[in-house]
């Protein structure tokens, strides 16, 4: 597989300052992968929750993740603050794709850029969800970057 470019902060439907803290650092000076993944989870569920989309404690249908992945191009740190830009690559069903970008102050191409999946499932069963709830659906599609088609 190609290495991809890195993406601008215009290829995005939203974005979010993000403060890095201390111990985002590793031990080579900048943050560690997992911080990463930490940030594109924050971007995803600080949208939905105020979007009155995500109920963590006490919703019916949760989102669980059943792939991710990240490239990364340069070296974020603390105690730079890092933008967290978003966009919803597909809408489906029962599972949405999330695009995430980081950037450092000031930068416009990406320092690392992923994505995760979410498949949407009952509460208690774990089964999938026959479609996205409403208010979830009504969340993501302002991010989309694709029209919608047919859900799958």
């Amino acid at each position: 597989m190609a290495r991809p470019a890195p993406h601008r902060p215009s290829d995005y439907r939203h974005s979010r300052v993000i403060t890095t803290r201390w111990m985002d650092n590793d031990a080579y000076g900048h943050l560690n992968n997992v911080v990463h993944y930490s940030l594109f989870d924050t971007v995803v569920n600080a949208w939905l929750i105020e979007h009155e989309a995500l109920d963590v404690a006490r919703g019916e249908v949760i989102g669980l993740v059943v792939e991710t992945g990240c490239h990364y191009f340069a070296e974020l740190t603390y105690p730079h603050p890092v933008t967290a830009a978003l966009r919803v690559a597909h809408l489906g069903r029962s599972s949405v794709r999330y695009e995430v970008a980081l950037f450092g102050p000031g930068a416009d191409s990406a320092a690392a850029q992923g994505h995760f999946i979410h498949v949407y499932v009952e509460r208690e069963s774990r089964r999938p969800v026959a479609a996205l709830p409403a208010k979830l659906r009504a969340a993501l599609e302002p991010l989309l970057i694709t029209p919608p088609k047919e859900a799958t």
